[in-house]
């Protein structure tokens, strides 16, 4: 158990550490040729050029302005400097809500700080509860509720302190949603023109044997909807021609890189193995071998469209359709289109950038098969996880490490050794166990076949939140203490044991408190350095830039990472309300995290990340809710630990706090969620109405026609493509010939739409292909 010379230690070491990558990145930030890594947000939105190339060959590369670095911390104040509105204008609303998380942490955590440590921490201290025990503890748990007797009155200040800060965290919450929904409000009214605003996305579209998906949607849709539909997409089984793109891309860059390294030495040719990662196989020409790759692979993918083309099976029973108002698709995403729940199945399109084009083409009976399995396979991987989690436990433990290993025992006596051992190891033990679990978790979301990146992001995040709260909370809780406690499990009764637990439950504050300073501060740290893009775009820029354009693409400026970053977040919202009334002394180092966190992602957001879609806040209720879990848990835990301190006076008091805090909660789901899930016809109304008397001759079916798209069917030059098959991608909708031509005065009722067209003229809005 860490005592608290040990975390003086493992502060040291990370404050130390978060000092020294804050310094390096105030200084590489001052390089000329790091410009383009530190803010590629201000070069992509061609706000910023490179340095000039004149003067000294050295100033080139190297910052002279000495002045410079007198300010190289000037960063933080230029971070705070722009406002919110002009930041939501500059970086979407999705980047100043998400900062508005880590504000949310410190409007909730300081005042509870500052009364826990004036109430709590004096009471907690002045006992001697542990000493009398007889069990493994630090000075640091005689500040937290395990040193206070069993059945003390002082209980009471305990459950009084848990109805304040349960009413404090509820109520910031109640006004952050109430900000946060009238924020999304507005930013959809005063939002420019984008395709999802018009579109929607219609899934399992009946199988007609008369008539092909695209008509059938043209159909079914100019019947149902005769006055606002425009335009439909039809999906594109694409998997394989993405997969043939995708080498071709790869193929090419191996190209740039060998004519790059033969214009700089012409005496020889480059040569490379055809075996698996050129280690093994025939030697060729690196060039020659990589241009007739090239070709045969632009062969095959204009064969692939082809075959996309004239293969009625290669286009799946869905489509994007697109409205002459929002309004219109306002209410064809949020109303049941058929008599038969099944089909027909609408909802809002994601923006063109935000849609996640492989997962179009998973059929959609089979999501519900796929995500059961997942499911199953979720569990299976927390579980999993038990095993690393129990060996973090078991290396905080020094006694669990003296008899695993007794050959270690004059190494671990050291004092500085069993420090470092205690203090800082656990913790970064933990994160390294934990790097890959963000990428094998996206895959999971992948499988279950969500069609946008963001609905992945916030599936990811949801399971990740999951993953901490069994694993990294309560797994670490229950392994550390049966680790640390197991004498006194061995010698007492079974009914004594859960008094142990309960007594046991508080120290592991001690663990929590270097994982904050190693993941929270250091891991900060490292996020604003950029250790890994800075690399990489030197590397690329070294062999494989030669251009401006390849200069750009080079630049990898990321995003906010929300299926990490959220849960992260939460994780500490966690740990700041279960340990606010039980060991209060872990609480500074919560606002110390949300206050560096919110300086470095602000600089991040506004100088460097180029965030691939925009939500308008969708994620603010799994926000909401997951705070909201976090102080039902807390309430539960303290009710549960003082439960087994025989305080049977204050006890009862506590069970009433989760049943207030869920009436709260759904008090908010039905005050402000609306907001988030459906976009109120009036809204949708006015902005229509507004944009017609601004732009009344606004052409929106041509805006529209190939918003949806697959971007690998629009037109490239990069391949040596056809003109026939360009011309079939340029169509407005591109239909496979069928039994029957689809007719926009349909005599008959259709088998599927069961209903003939209402209007004797319609508009025409999708070209006939004249092969059909």
């Amino acid at each position: 158990m860490a005592a608290l010379r040990d975390i003086g230690l493992a502060a040291a070491i990370n404050v130390l550490s978060a000092f020294v990558f804050l310094v390096a990145f105030a200084i590489l930030r001052l390089q000329p040729f790091n410009d383009r890594v530190y803010f590629p947000k201000w070069y992509l939105k061609g706000l910023r050029s490179s340095p000039p190339r004149s003067g000294a060959f050295v100033s080139r590369f190297v910052n002279l302005d000495f002045k410079s670095y007198v300010r190289f911390l000037n960063w933080m104040p230029d971070a705070l400097r722009m406002s919110e509105p002009e930041l939501i204008d500059h970086a979407g609303l999705d980047s100043a809500v998400y900062l508005r998380i880590y504000l949310l942490g410190l409007k909730i955590f300081v005042p509870i700080t500052f009364l826990a440590w004036a109430i709590l921490m004096p009471v907690n201290w002045t006992n001697n509860t542990l000493k009398l025990a007889k069990v493994t503890y630090s000075y640091i748990d005689k500040l937290s509720i395990s040193n206070i007797p069993p059945g003390s009155n002082r209980f009471w200040a305990h459950t009084l302190m848990a109805y304040v800060f349960t009413f404090w965290a509820c109520y910031v919450l109640l006004k952050e949603y109430g900000a946060v929904a009238s924020m999304r409000l507005h930013f959809l009214a005063s939002e420019k023109r984008r395709p999802d605003q018009f579109s929607v996305l219609v899934r399992n579209v009946p199988p007609d044997p008369d008539e092909s998906v695209g008509e059938l949607v043209e159909h079914f849709f100019l019947v149902n909807h005769p006055d606002h539909y425009l335009v439909h997409q039809v999906v594109y089984n694409a998997n394989k021609l993405a997969r043939l793109v995708e080498e071709w891309e790869r193929k090419h860059n191996w190209l740039d890189y060998y004519q790059i390294k033969y214009s700089r030495n012409q005496s020889k040719r480059p040569v490379m193995k055809t075996g698996f990662l050129g280690l093994w196989g025939q030697k060729v020409d690196a060039i020659d071998f990589q241009t007739s790759e090239i070709e045969r692979l632009a062969k095959e993918i204009v064969a692939e469209r082809k075959m996309i083309t004239n293969n009625p099976k290669s286009i799946m029973p869905a489509a994007f359709v697109s409205f002459k108002t929002r309004w219109g698709a306002a209410v064809c995403a949020q109303t049941q289109q058929s008599r038969d729940p099944t089909l027909w199945l609408t909802e809002w399109a994601p923006e063109p950038c935000d849609v996640y084009w492989k997962n179009l083409a998973i059929p959609y009976v089979s999501l519900t098969i796929r995500r059961r399995i997942i499911a199953v396979a979720f569990l299976f991987l927390t579980f999993f996880f038990m095993i690393p989690i129990t060996f973090v436990q078991s290396i905080a433990n020094i006694e669990g490490i003296e008899k695993v290993a007794p050959f270690l025992r004059p190494i671990i006596k050291i004092k500085f050794t069993e420090s470092f051992i205690q203090g800082f190891l656990p913790g970064i033990i933990l994160k390294l166990f934990l790097i890959f679990l963000p990428t094998i978790l996206m895959m999971m979301s992948k499988v279950e076949g969500f069609i946008s990146i963001s609905s992945l992001e916030r599936r990811s995040a949801a399971r990740y939140y999951l993953f901490n709260l069994v694993n990294v909370f309560l797994g670490s809780i229950i392994t550390g203490t049966a680790l640390e406690q197991l004498k006194s499990f061995i010698h007492q009764s079974a009914s004594d044991i859960p008094k142990t637990i309960g007594v046991a439950i508080p120290m592991k504050a001690t663990f929590f408190i270097t994982y904050i300073m190693v993941d929270g501060w250091v891991g900060i740290a490292g996020e604003i350095l950029r250790l890994k893009p800075l690399i990489i775009f030197h590397l690329k820029n070294f062999f494989l830039v030669k251009t401006e354009k390849d200069r750009e693409e080079a630049m990898d400026p990321g995003s906010l990472s929300f299926n990490t970053s959220e849960p992260q977040i939460q994780f500490y919202f966690l740990l700041g309300l279960v340990y606010a009334v039980v060991t209060p002394f872990l609480l500074p180092f919560i606002i110390i995290f949300f206050g560096l966190a919110y300086v470095v992602f602000r600089h991040q957001i506004i100088n460097v990340y180029n965030q691939q879609y925009e939500s308008g806040a969708a994620f603010w209720p799994d926000v909401h809710g997951r705070i909201i879990a976090a102080l039902v848990i807390s309430q539960l835990l303290l009710t549960g630990l003082l439960s087994t301190k025989e305080a049977a006076q204050s006890t009862p008091f506590l069970i009433v706090l989760p049943v207030l805090t869920i009436w709260f909660h759904l008090f908010c789901k039905g005050c402000y969620e609306p907001a988030f899930i459906r976009y109120p016809l009036q809204e949708a109304m006015m902005k229509d109405t507004l944009e017609r008397a601004k732009e009344p001759n606004l052409n929106l079916k041509g805006y529209l026609e190939h918003a949806y798209l697959h971007p690998l069917f629009k037109k490239s030059e990069s391949y040596d493509e056809d003109d026939e098959v360009n011309e079939k991608w340029e169509q407005e909708s591109v239909l496979v010939p069928s039994k029957r031509s689809s007719r926009r005065n349909t005599p008959l009722p259709s088998k599927i739409s069961g209903s003939s067209s209402p209007s004797p003229s319609l508009p025409e809005v999708v070209q006939e292909d004249p092969e059909s």
